[in-house]
């Protein structure tokens, strides 16, 4: 593999770090700046309505673009972010600063995507894109309760700090080692792919009226929503419920990640054959999973046993959803990802503003009934929809 795919799978791993981590930093964001929890978790919707606007745009633009420029300015942007975050005593500020973070990072997996699969010969071009999405799942694993230490010890401010210097790193190396060639109009050489002619976007968005991409869209909301009202305010949830020591969130996180991972892992082997079945068990024992969570919210059991649990049937739902979209999608080679981008960071809006309105009312549980309320929605429209298929 390329060094550049490692450079890549950093700055992936760095901005989905950026992404998730808000969920240990919550609390101290919320204390520092003097503003009610909920609140502070609105962060995560303006980083989600950053990639839901930079998503498609760049996918439309960003591919026309030389690779190297496109992916070093997203990178400087998403750095300068991160340092203008880390300074402000700002809400409104630091609520900016995450969606300008979203654009840029948008904007930079469009391109990295593509340029992952040029950078190679056409048949390792699936282990390519693993090495580069697999920074996504390491920030959930490791960087997140990186993160979350971080903001234990030194306050939240110092893992927004982290997250810049390591993107400032990645981005030195991604203006040395990218190739400068566009994915549109540079001939093609002995490894990577033929040059594509433009791409009629009308057409690739006509594909949006197929039923049944809607559909799996629409789950795709239902189910991200509901795994990030919960993974959101998960640091509250651990501390204020069952009341849990603070140091142990970022194992709480990790356990949440090991558990994305192991979903992720069995959603890649299963969903082309057996997405059907794998939306059939997992689906009603997701719900199952978030009801009993919600119910036990006292318990620091529940906490140890449902985290890893619910992040494996999380991701393996989501995972599932993500590959039936793109095969839905067959006709939008471009718009394709973007689509399921959207839908799925539509989710990452709806769930935290859900989960924060009823975090006041209901307290630490209101989240997850929140995040058991989607579910059973989405259970609902499969069960129904795949009866009339």
């Amino acid at each position: 593999m390329p060094v550049l795919l490692y450079v890549l799978a950093v700055a992936v791993f760095a901005q989905g770090t950026s992404e998730f981590v808000l969920a240990g930093l919550v609390p101290g964001i919320s204390a520092d700046l003097g503003i009610p929890v909920a609140q502070a978790g609105y962060l995560t919707s303006g980083f989600a309505v950053g990639m839901v606007v930079g998503a498609p745009l760049t996918a439309a633009v960003g591919r026309r673009l030389p690779p190297r420029w496109t992916l070093s300015a997203c990178l400087a942007v998403f750095v300068l972010a991160h340092v203008t975050g880390a300074l402000t005593d700002s809400f409104g500020v630091l609520l900016g600063t995450r969606f300008v973070a979203a654009l840029a990072n948008a904007g930079f997996l469009a391109v990295a995507l593509s340029t992952a699969a040029r950078v190679v010969p056409a048949g390792r071009r699936a282990r390519a894109l693993s090495v580069l999405l697999g920074g996504t799942t390491l920030a959930l694993i490791a960087g997140v309760p990186a993160g979350a230490l971080l903001g234990e010890l030194w306050g939240w401010r110092s893992a927004l700090w982290a997250i810049a210097g390591l993107s400032a790193a990645a981005l030195v190396a991604v203006v040395r080692l990218t190739p400068p060639q566009t994915g549109t109009d540079q001939p093609s050489t002995d490894h990577l792919e033929p040059a594509r002619p433009r791409l009629d976007l009308r057409t690739e968005l006509r594909t949006l009226r197929s039923p049944d991409l809607l559909r799996h869209l629409t789950l795709g909301v239902l189910v991200n929503g509901a795994t990030f009202c919960a993974f959101t305010y998960l640091a509250v949830i651990v501390t204020d419920g069952p009341g849990l020591d603070p140091s142990l969130v970022p194992v709480v996180l990790a356990l949440f990640g090991l558990g994305a991972f192991a979903g992720v892992s069995a959603a890649g082997r299963l969903a082309d054959t057996r997405g059907r079945l794998v939306l059939d068990v997992a689906g009603p024992a997701l719900l199952a999973g978030w009801i009993a969570w919600a119910v036990l919210a006292d318990s620091p059991t529940a906490v140890w046993v449902l985290a890893p649990v619910q992040g494996a049937l999380s991701f393996a739902v989501g995972g599932t959803l993500i590959a039936r979209s793109m095969a839905a999608a067959q006709g939008a080679p471009t718009m394709g990802g973007a689509f399921s981008t959207v839908a799925l960071n539509l989710g990452a809006l709806l769930g935290p503003v859900l989960g924060g309105a009823l975090l006041g009312a209901f307290g630490t549980a209101g989240p997850l009934f929140v995040s058991a309320a989607l579910v059973a929605a989405a259970v609902t429209l499969w069960s129904a929809t795949e009866r009339r298929a």
